[in-house]
Formats: structure tokens, C-alpha cells, sequence
């Protein structure tokens, strides 16, 4: 193996840990997230790709402290709100030539938090999140379609419970820090999409509480750079 080689593969495997790790308050070096490549849920395909786009200057990752990621459902007391308080992620976006993206995001189910401690012991209970025996939510988007200059839809995969759903998110990107759309370091992306709680095993209470519920994120996500070996 050639110097150039060798260096090529160092800097691979220190992008591997750093994107795999995608530090953000709460979560360790050790954490899910790497289980979850290595167990096979996400396809080694996508570790390759995050990788490519760390080289070129086209990933991407989810600023926890300044994001929101949560969900609403109707019921017939009250429309209930929850947000989660632990998740990392990240997406590859080459705002020039607009080829498709990739997006993966994953949730600590036990970090959801209501207005309601009723509401929330409910809903991290096994009739609902279970998060005892199904500590994490997953998205890996498969494609991503332009629908505007700054609107997208994004189409992936969202597992729950344990169970493997298709879902579309739409998806909105605006630049910030005064930037615009083919230089910005950092995006406020808009994502939201439909899905129905009894596909992913949610069947309690369906006089009371909506089939429907919404998925909604607001996150800030910041251009990662690579480091220079």
C-alpha cells in the first residue's frame, strides 16, 4: 500500500468514528447509533456515502441544542404534543448541483416529553412507544426529489417498535448566517410527514386517540469539516 493509500484510509477511518459517533449532548462515543450500523439495519451502503460527502464538504449534521424534533395527534380531550429531547443525525446535501440526498436521523424514545405526566407515562408505556424494549426511532431517507429551488420530498424508511414503515417527509431548507443556497455552512431544515400509529403497532385506544399522527422536525444542521490529514 502507497503513502497516498495509506493516507486515504486514516482519514476514512477517522471520519467513520466521527461521523458514526455525530457527538451531540447526551450521547456517548458508544452510543446506538453505531450499534445500529453494525447490526445491519442501515444498509453499509449509507456509511459510504456519509463518507464521500464528509470528503467532498457535503454532509451535514443535526444540531441537537438548537433543534426540535417531535409529533401531535388528535384525541378526543385535547390535541396531545410531545417533542424528544435526545437525537443525532445528519444529511448529506450538495446545495450546487442538487443531487439526491441522504438523510438519517435517531431517536431516544425515552427522551419524549409532554405537558402531561399522565400523557407521558401513557405514551412511553407498552401500548405505545414501549421504550424499554424499543429504546430508538430510526429514519434513513432512500431519496430525496426537488419539488422548488428550497422545498424537497424525502423518502426513506422509518422504524418503530421494531417495525419498518415507508414514509415521506416534506421537507423545506432555508440557508442562515446570510448565506444562500449554494454556500450556506448551516440550514434550518422544515420536515414533516404523515403516519399512521396502528402500522407501527399502536392500536390502543382508537376511540379516544387518532390513527393520524404528525411528524414534525425544525433543525439547525451544520456543515462538517473535514479534517485534513
Amino acid at each position: 500500500m502507497n503513502l497516498r493509500a495509506m493516507r486515504t484510509l486514516l482519514y476514512r477511518l477517522v471520519l467513520a468514528g466521527l461521523i458514526l459517533q455525530l457527538p451531540t449532548p447526551g450521547f456517548t462515543a458508544e452510543d446506538e447509533l453505531c450499534a445500529a450500523f453494525k447490526s445491519g439495519k442501515v444498509d453499509s451502503a449509507l456509511l459510504e456515502t456519509m463518507l464521500s460527502a464528509a470528503e467532498q464538504g457535503h454532509l451535514y449534521r443535526i444540531e441537537q441544542s438548537t433543534s426540535r424534533v417531535g409529533f401531535c395527534v388528535d384525541s378526543q380531550l385535547a390535541r396531545i404534543e410531545g417533542k424528544f429531547t435526545k437525537f443525532q443525525g445528519g444529511m448529506t446535501l450538495n446545495p450546487v448541483s442538487r443531487a439526491n440526498g441522504q438523510a438519517m436521523v435517531l431517536i431516544k424514545t425515552a427522551s419524549v416529553e409532554t405537558k402531561s405526566a399522565f400523557i407521558k407515562g401513557m405514551i412511553t408505556g407498552e401500548n405505545f412507544f414501549d421504550v424499554e424494549r424499543n429504546p430508538e426511532i430510526l429514519f434513513v431517507s432512500r431519496s430525496m426529489s426537488w419539488t422548488s429551488k428550497d422545498t424537497a420530498e424525502l423518502k426513506g424508511d422509518l422504524t418503530m417498535r421494531g417495525i419498518t414503515r415507508p414514509v415521506i417527509f416534506h421537507v423545506t431548507l432555508v440557508p442562515l448566517e446570510g448565506g444562500d443556497m449554494k454556500k450556506a455552512d448551516k440550514f434550518l431544515v422544515k420536515a414533516s410527514a404523515g403516519i399512521s400509529r396502528s402500522e407501527f403497532g399502536m392500536k390502543s385506544l382508537t376511540s379516544l386517540i387518532s390513527d393520524d399522527v404528525h411528524l414534525c422536525m425544525t433543525v439547525r444542521a451544520t456543515k462538517y469539516e473535514a479534517i485534513k490529514l
